[in-house]
């Protein structure tokens, strides 16, 4: 059986799997900063392959960490985090669309004071 952590970000549980996947992802998709540096914050790591990774990481992304943690990504995701396209693609894909009026959330927007 995997062991689980809860991301520090949340209480959604990120398996040791989804965890390894993603920082391995990190060098690739958020290369301004060292895979431990990003990994402080998976959910954003995640959100970054979901924007703009590739098929193959994007598969194997789902797979290690499961369309539960993914979900809880794209509904605490940030302001310019995934483009119109990818915030559709993923509200539709992981069941998150109205299915009756299909219609998807807005997409977020930043909060000014």
């Amino acid at each position: 059986m995997a062991s689980s952590t809860r991301s520090n970000e949340s209480d959604v549980l990120l398996s040791s799997e989804g965890a390894a996947c993603l920082r391995r992802l990190a060098a690739r998709y958020v290369w301004w900063k060292t895979p431990e540096e990003a990994m402080l914050f998976p959910s954003r790591v995640a959100a970054q392959v979901m924007n703009i990774g590739d098929w193959d990481d994007v598969v194997a992304m789902v797979e290690a960490t499961g369309e539960d943690y993914l979900r809880h990504v794209l509904k605490t995701a940030e302001a310019g985090q995934l483009n119109m396209r990818s915030w559709h693609y993923w509200h539709y894909r992981l069941g998150l669309a109205d299915a009756e009026s299909m219609s998807v959330p807005p997409m977020p927007v930043r909060k000014t004071a």
